[in-house]
């Protein structure tokens, strides 16, 4: 089958086009005849070696969420049966690697019918995201008549964390450079605030006193923790100290909490993608697609992850 992976970490231009075997499911294994896998800045961090597999032999393959339809099952799978068609959490670890395949196999807990209404590769963009959007929203502990704010708003993480929250009844102070104002708004945010120096003031006009939680998808770190109220929570798409994060104060100023965001610690990953497929499925929430690319492409897409200001998802197409 076809693939796109890498032997050894370094920039864009170790990724490759591969041809490795087709993987067999094992006991509570599906298989998946991937037709999207999605291009993450997650993946990018995979393929710099900040990431992912560590110590093991390559080729790794990155990727955390596809669609595609199920070709085969292993022993003991019930939920689902060859022919359906899913989205899915992936895993970049051997044996089962990442989605930059044709076919990948994961556990089946893991896929869930994709959305009534959605192309494949439309919904191939709703589950890593999705669900740390979802997982936002429980480790900064809002609920329906809290406010939230979230930075990056015009992204994938921040559009769906955004509509998530007018799903839920949380009031949405949501950022957008001009360009982007519209998109935000039909996204649903309560309230856009300006990009940049105005950010904070702009959410305390909001909000006097400050949020009740913010997401931070754009980043920011320290300049953005004074929109936040005395013993709010703040969030980051980064683990303090990774690449690309930025310093935070230690200790936490006025009582705040910082919390880590990892979509993998949702206790229950089939609940709450069948949560997002449902709403999905309803029109309550936008996949966004950058481009659709082939496997030649995807250099050229983690080249301009990097670069930033991408919106929507480049999703890689195996037809």
């Amino acid at each position: 089958m076809k693939a796109v992976g890498f032997d050894a970490p370094g920039g864009p231009g170790v990724l490759r086009v591969l041809d490795l075997p087709v993987p067999e499911p094992g006991p509570g294994e599906v298989r998946v005849r991937v037709h999207g896998a999605t291009v993450n800045p997650a993946d990018t961090l995979v393929r710099a070696g900040a990431a992912g597999p560590r110590g093991l032999p390559g080729p790794h393959v990155p990727g955390l969420e596809v669609a595609g339809v199920v070709d085969a099952t292993g022993e003991g799978v019930t939920r689902l049966a060859a022919g359906d068609p899913v989205m899915a959490l992936t895993l970049p670890l051997r044996p089962h690697r990442g989605g930059y395949a044709e076919y990948v196999v994961l556990p089946e807990p893991h896929a869930v019918r994709a959305p009534a209404g959605l192309t494949l590769t439309e919904a191939a963009t709703l589950p890593m995201n999705g669900l740390t959007a979802l997982r936002a929203i429980e480790v900064l502990g809002l609920g329906a008549g809290t406010t939230a704010a979230v930075t990056g708003a015009a992204g994938a993480f921040g559009g769906y964390f955004t509509e998530l929250c007018v799903l839920a009844g949380i009031r949405v102070v949501a950022d957008a450079a001009p360009a982007d104002e519209a998109l935000v708004r039909a996204l649903g945010a309560d309230v856009v605030a300006r990009r940049g120096a105005a950010y904070v003031a702009d959410v305390l006009d909001a909000a006097p006193g400050g949020v009740d939680g913010l997401a931070d998808g754009a980043l920011l770190g320290t300049p953005v923790l004074d929109a936040v109220a005395d013993g709010g929570t703040y969030t980051s798409l980064r683990t303090p100290g990774e690449p690309g994060t930025r310093p935070l104060p230690d200790p936490a100023p006025r009582g705040l909490a910082y919390r880590s965001l990892q979509f993998y610690e949702i206790a229950d990953p089939t609940a709450a993608l069948g949560r997002l497929a449902e709403a999905a499925g309803a029109g309550r929430l936008t996949p966004r697609i950058a481009e659709v690319i082939t496997p030649e492409d995807v250099p050229r897409a983690h080249e301009a992850l990097a670069a930033g200001g991408v919106r929507g998802r480049f999703v890689l197409g195996f037809g």
